[in-house]
């Protein structure tokens, strides 16, 4: 759902004409905030299908998500990566020697570390002759690291396969800008003083300027908040329906946290500090606080602030994925099934369920306008005719069964490694609230998703 929205709205020409659509159907969760009570559901078909592999996830882990120039600043992305996979090992004490293949995902590279998954797996004590490999599909890289890891299981190249992400925004590459980096690099081939001295008077000193890194898409230029606020404009989302998802984010967040829920969270031990327990970047404010704050990207009228926003954050996850056959042979219990990927609605007729068969809802929360928006589209014949090919619309997902743990607006976004948060929160969703389907579904720069079923492992 979230790629198909996306790229109809990147192919949007008069935002007047949507906004008209949707205007008079307001969408508030100011009177859904708190989670509903565990759900308890009927066992439901299986998806199992005979003559086709079962892939299970039997267990993940992830380091505390944390804003980013906190306690990870002094870190690099494989100290976290390396984290997250010894944090796996320590929860599933599975043998290093069995694990086939390592795949992460991750956004804004260390140059140094170009290919972290490789040096993380070193780091961790995996054996050199386990391949790793890193893929990156800006917020969806861990989702792609995931359905690579099911592809090689599928295949039957692989039985055990560990796939994870990460992300480390304290520290991004920071380069000098083209024409001092032409410069460098011509001086280091001159093979003369008098070559050297020719160069060095070409400098100016605009060339000391640096070039920065953007959280925009190369080919618009265009940030994603700057998106974000359009596509809040364009669907009628309003300020104020948008401070208060963001405000029910951090609330069941901060009650998950509390309660323990959030089992997925190892402790990581910050050489020369102390050790990170917990994500700190739940904060649960009050709409008048949050109403303060002028907009981020688009003034002064545009309705995205930081209070709505997903935050800049450190962190990293990993999950094991094995077959069936070779997880319970190994004597594991997994916790899920893993599914078809697609899109929200082709994932859906993939897996022959609808919106009323999903027990647990884990979608990427960028923004509070984009998650708003998308429930707009979703719940829309017109936007199904117009812009998927569809007689009739998706389906609103309820809120009672939507991110009742927090979401990327309150637990922190590292964007490499929250696609395998959804799935482990969705898993356990699904073994606290007795679910049989969990729905993950996320967005990603250039007009591209991801969605998922994962399906609760019998007990």
């Amino acid at each position: 759902m979230t790629t198909i929205l996306t790229y109809a709205f990147k192919n949007l020409h008069t935002t007047s004409k949507w906004a008209l659509r949707f205007s008079v159907r307001p969408l508030s969760c100011s009177s859904q905030l708190r989670a509903a009570p565990a759900v308890q559901t009927k066992t439901k078909k299986t998806l199992t299908k005979p003559n086709i592999r079962n892939i299970v996830v039997v267990d993940g882990v992830r380091t505390p998500f944390l804003l980013s120039g906190t306690s990870y600043k002094d870190l690099m992305p494989h100290d976290l990566a390396r984290a997250a996979l010894t944090g796996l090992l320590h929860r599933t004490s599975v043998p290093k020697e069995v694990t086939d293949y390592i795949i992460f995902g991750t956004v804004i590279q260390e140059v140094k570390t170009s290919n972290v998954a490789r040096e993380a797996a070193l780091g961790a004590g995996f054996s050199d002759k386990t391949p790793a490999h890193t893929v990156t599909m800006a917020c969806i890289s861990a989702n792609q690291a995931m359905t690579t890891g099911v592809g090689l299981i599928a295949s039957g190249q692989c039985d055990v396969v560990v796939a994870g992400g990460v992300e480390l925004m304290s520290d991004v590459p920071i380069r000098h800008s083209r024409k001092m980096r032409k410069l460098m690099l011509d001086l280091n081939k001159a093979k003369s003083v008098g070559q050297r001295l020719s160069l060095i008077s070409k400098f100016r000193l605009n060339f000391l300027a640096p070039e920065l890194p953007a959280v925009a898409e190369f080919s618009t230029s265009e940030t994603m908040g700057h998106s974000a606020d359009r596509l809040a404009a364009a669907f009628a989302v309003s300020r104020l329906e948008q401070d208060e998802y963001a405000l029910r984010s951090h609330s069941l967040a901060k009650k998950a946290q509390d309660e323990g829920l959030l089992s997925d969270v190892v402790p990581f031990k910050v050489p020369g500090k102390d050790t990170v327990t917990k994500d700190n970047g739940i904060r649960p404010s009050s709409l008048e606080q949050m109403a303060k704050l002028k907009p981020a990207f688009i003034r002064p009228y545009g309705t995205v602030t930081a209070a709505n926003s997903s935050f800049l954050t450190d962190g990293a996850s990993a999950m094991l994925i094995m077959a069936e056959e070779k997880a319970l042979a190994m004597g594991y219990k997994p916790k899920a099934y893993l599914r078809p990927t697609y899109a929200t609605p082709k994932v859906l007729e993939k897996a022959g369920l609808t919106m009323n068969d999903i027990d647990a809802f884990e979608f990427h929360e960028a923004f509070s306008g984009q998650i708003l928006a998308n429930f707009k589209a979703m719940d829309s014949d017109w936007f199904a005719q117009n812009y998927m090919g569809r007689k009739t619309k998706v389906g609103l997902p309820p809120l009672e069964k939507f991110n009742n743990w927090g979401g990327s607006l309150s637990l922190g976004h590292p964007f490499g490694a929250t696609g395998c948060r959804l799935v482990m929160a969705a898993a356990n969703r699904l073994r606290k609230e007795g679910g049989q389907y969990g729905l993950v579904a996320a967005c990603a720069a250039g007009g591209q998703g991801h969605a998922m079923i994962v399906e609760a492992y019998p007990k």
